[in-house]
């Protein structure tokens, strides 16, 4: 592989790199024989020419492999797909995931037995008042005042149609007894 440089790319002189003293610089050319500058400038010279050679290369290699990618049909958004897919493999392998995931699983799953027997202990709340000889006796209360506001309608309905009539049985009643008072 022949690289050609363009003329002019190389110069003669030093230039101080970012932080270092232009100073400092002066002094130590000055320390340098002319013999020992020109051996540096040499060597300055063919290290730019090797970087200049890596990049050429560089740049080729990039193209060779564009050109695979083209003629395999892989294009950038496969290339991201699989970038993303190793990077998620990479990620679920590594042991901090597997331990986070482990304590999440663990916490959920306490966390659905906590709600379970919360659950299962409204239910048993709900059943003991149900059985309770209060919710009894409101219930047959309920029944009873149904059966006088509703006469001869069949038994069930809905529990607001019940209320309902529960509430129309004890208006009516209270105005009964208030017209009784009046007329006494």
């Amino acid at each position: 592989l022949i690289v050609y440089l363009p003329q002019g790319l190389l110069q003669n002189d030093t230039i101080p790199e970012i932080g270092e003293d232009a100073a400092a610089t002066v002094s130590m050319s000055e320390v340098l024989s002319e013999e020992e500058q020109d051996e540096l400038r040499k060597e300055l010279a063919k290290v730019e020419e090797e970087i200049q050679t890596l990049s050429q290369v560089l740049a080729a290699k990039e193209k060779h492999l564009a050109e695979i990618k083209r003629k395999l049909g892989i294009n950038s958004l496969q290339e991201l797909k699989q970038n993303i897919t190793k990077s998620w493999q990479d990620v679920t392998s590594t042991t901090a995931y597997k331990k986070t995931s482990e304590t999440l699983s663990q916490a959920g799953q306490k966390a659905s037995a906590a709600f379970s027997s919360v659950g299962s202990v409204i239910t048993k709340k709900f059943e003991d008042v149900r059985n309770s000889s209060t919710f009894k006796s409101f219930e047959e209360k309920v029944e009873n005042l149904k059966s006088k506001v509703g006469g001869s309608k069949a038994a069930g309905g809905d529990f607001g149609e019940v209320l309902n009539s529960a509430a129309n049985a004890s208006a009516t009643e209270t105005l009964a007894e208030q017209t009784q008072e009046e007329t006494q």
